[in-house]
């Protein structure tokens, strides 16, 4: 194999950004996959350029002209921009790879645009690539059998995390992974169908001893949202690996793995933040340790059981999805809001409910009951926009009781009030700039312009009512500004996808990746 030199690209947005949250914050969400995928290039013998864009580089001229192969990672919102990147390099004769989420959920509308489109990746499945390294039209879409059952340490990453955690000026987490894959059957998640893989615990050892020789005082983000499931073992890896007060930690774990013996431990060996997911008032109770409590009775509980773990860990998010099948009426929203009042020191984040693709069986059912919409990818980031027509609201009763309930969240009144049950200048810092930046205000701001809009612009109503697929002024003004001077590069047909792709292909004998590539 000749030697090639690769550039990877992980796209963390999609576009310039200008919210102090994304210029104080992004850089810490750094995908782990592109960074993995960097370090098997190199083993393989490979020249390496890596490149995390956080909405502040300027991608024209942070990746070399003359690379051979050009892997990019990127979610669903920064899919328009990744076909740029892709038919600006492809015109200079660079082979493109796409792998992450969106080309997991949207593999054949992401084969239009690149060379090849990657579902899970393993080591095999990297070199088949290099080994090839040729043009193709349209692009090959591949998968491995599974996720990787070995993924390469901190260590091994850290040529690749270090430039990157140094792009924000405060905080500064370092990515892991304690599994892949999920135990959990949410619906609407892309992991949903996929197994859950413990990860081994003594590469989580030897990393976070390697930190230490590293950093005064890292800081870990645990990515997979399953922290928890394996509490003991994980816990006893970082007792042993750790000194007390060495290390500080972020994770995600289902609530009903926090009991309180549980979250002294935590406490003790540096949990600074946890992000448990609430997601519905009226289902999913084994999450949030609820059981058939819903309504009013689970607001109590779950309040509850979040106050005592502000207690214990002092930065805490609960996630919520806006818009599912079961909620019904203005109750869902009120009893968000009454949680808010009862929990005044957890930050409340809110999804819209979004069918992506192929990612999850749920979205089958939405494609087969015509309820999916053709929103631009660029804005299916879980707030923006979401592109399933709600089965018990119109859009403007939705959208009237989004913005009540984003306002009542990031009032003044309650932002004094989760300032006052914080505890320390970090929590307080980041919920007040969550809540006066992007996050909170200008996402009121811009809900209450759709809102408005849905009343005014006919087009736009057409749209989201399914009656046309033509693409409103307001999406295209917005991506325009967003993808700036690569709005020229925009791919013919990249502006629109079909939304029943993965309808189509189950009708056509199955969906998806047709190609396997086996190792590990």
């Amino acid at each position: 194999m000749r030697r090639l030199r690769v550039g990877v690209l992980d796209l963390m947005t999609q576009g310039p950004t200008r919210s102090l949250w994304g210029r104080l914050m992004q850089p810490n969400f750094a995908s782990t996959m592109p960074q993995v995928v960097a370090v098997r290039c190199e083993e393989a013998g490979h020249d390496v350029r890596f490149v995390c864009y956080t909405g502040n580089e300027d991608l024209t001229r942070e990746l070399p002209s003359d690379t051979d192969v050009l892997f990019v990672g990127a979610y669903t919102q920064s899919a328009q921009l990744a076909y740029c990147v892709s038919n600006l390099y492809r015109r200079r004769g660079v082979v493109t790879v796409l792998g992450g989420p969106h080309s997991r959920c949207y593999p054949a509308d992401a084969a239009r645009y690149f060379d090849y489109v990657l579902g899970f990746t393993d080591r095999a499945l990297v070199q088949e690539v290099l080994k090839d390294a040729s043009g193709h039209r349209p692009g090959l879409q591949l998968t491995a059998r599974r996720q990787p059952r070995h993924l390469p340490g901190i260590r091994e990453r850290w040529k690749f995390i270090a430039p990157t955690i140094a792009k924000t000026p405060i905080l500064k987490l370092v990515p892991t992974l304690g599994s892949l894959g999920c135990p959990y059957t949410c619906p609407f998640c892309i992991d949903a169908v996929v197994d859950y893989q413990p990860l081994d615990t003594g590469q989580i050892r030897e990393d976070l001893r390697f930190l230490l020789t590293r950093l005064e005082r890292p800081r870990v983000g645990w990515h997979d949202p399953n922290f928890g499931v394996r509490f003991d073992e994980i816990m006893s890896t970082i007792e042993e690996a750790v000194p007390p007060g060495r290390i500080d930690f972020a994770a995600e774990s289902s609530l009903s793995l926090l009991s309180e013996k549980r979250l002294g431990r935590l406490r003790a060996n540096g949990f600074k933040a946890m992000l448990p997911g609430v997601e519905s008032w009226y289902s999913l109770g084994g999450k949030s340790k609820t059981g058939s409590a819903a309504g009013a009775e689970k607001v109590r509980r779950v309040a509850d059981h979040l106050n005592t773990v502000l207690r214990y860990i002092p930065y805490v998010q609960a996630n919520f999805v806006v818009g599912l099948d079961e909620d019904d009426g203005d109750e869902p929203f009120e009893l968000t809001k009454r949680f808010v009042d009862l929990a005044p020191g957890v930050f409340p984040a809110y999804s819209l409910l979004s069918a992506f693709g192929q990612a999850a069986p749920l979205n089958l059912d939405l494609q087969r009951d015509g309820r999916v919409l053709p929103t631009p990818f660029h804005f299916l980031d879980n707030n923006r926009a979401t592109n399933v027509r709600p089965k018990n609201y119109t859009w403007s009763a939705l959208y009237d009781n989004v913005i009540a309930l984003r306002k009542h969240s990031f009032s003044w009144r309650a932002v004094a009030r989760r300032f006052q049950a914080n505890r320390g200048t970090i929590p307080r810092g980041l919920n007040a700039v969550r809540a006066l930046s992007a996050e909170g205000a200008g996402r009121i701001r811009y809900d209450s312009t759709v809102r408005r809009l849905l009343d005014t612009d006919a087009g736009l109503r057409r749209f989201f009512e399914g009656e046309t697929t033509a693409l409103p002024r307001f999406y295209l003004d917005q991506m325009r500004s967003d993808l700036g001077p690569l709005w020229g590069t925009l791919p013919d047909g990249a502006l629109s996808h079909d939304p029943n792709e993965y309808l189509r292909a189950q009708g056509a004998g199955g969906p998806g990746l047709v190609a396997q590539v086996t190792g590990s």
